[in-house]
């Protein structure tokens, strides 16, 4: 088990515990919130047991709810990323895949997998790329769009819930 570097979840107050941890799964505070109002705090001071926790509130959350959250997330190499929109984790996630460093032809794939995936599973194409380049992020796109939707869906929860604990290790 990993023990938080900057800060112990069991000290924090609600409306502290949901400002430092509200982000962690993209625009939904909902999930920090349920994380601590399930109580025992002190059992969340390690990394993975928060995770496991929020992970835990996610896949027991209905399918809207679900659904908003994915939708929560922003397009890789998207307008989000060009117009400066996104949220700081994810702005450093893109960059530390190098998408910004994308060619034009590059660029131009990323835009046209996602309109594609868009049509195809109605959610934007969710991966966790700490540790990926964007070649390596470009075949996964071009893997995973020939999924059927309920997989894909799955998929999406699953790299979501690697999202959150990357993000969850920075802190």
């Amino acid at each position: 088990m990993t023990a938080f570097k900057t800060l112990k979840p069991s000290t924090l107050d609600r409306a502290t515990f949901v400002r430092t941890f509200g982000d962690i799964y993209e625009h939904s505070s909902w999930v920090a919130e349920k994380a601590f109002d399930l109580g025992q705090l002190h059992e969340l001071d390690e990394v993975e047991a928060l995770q496991q926790r929020m992970s835990d509130i996610l896949l027991s959350a209905g399918h809207a709810e679900q659904l908003a959250l994915i939708n929560a997330h922003p397009d890789l190499a998207g307008k989000a990323a060009i117009q400066g929109e996104l949220t700081q984790s994810s702005t450093d996630e893109q960059a530390g895949a190098g998408i910004h460093q994308c060619t034009a032809e590059e660029f131009a794939r990323f835009t046209a997998l996602n309109d594609a995936y868009k049509a195809k599973f109605q959610f934007p194409f969710i991966m966790a790329v700490k540790g990926s380049n964007r070649h390596q992020i470009l075949a996964a796109f071009e893997k995973r769009i020939h999924n059927d939707v309920d997989a894909e869906f799955k998929e999406a929860l699953a790299q979501i819930n690697l999202i959150a604990l990357f993000r969850l290790l920075q802190l």
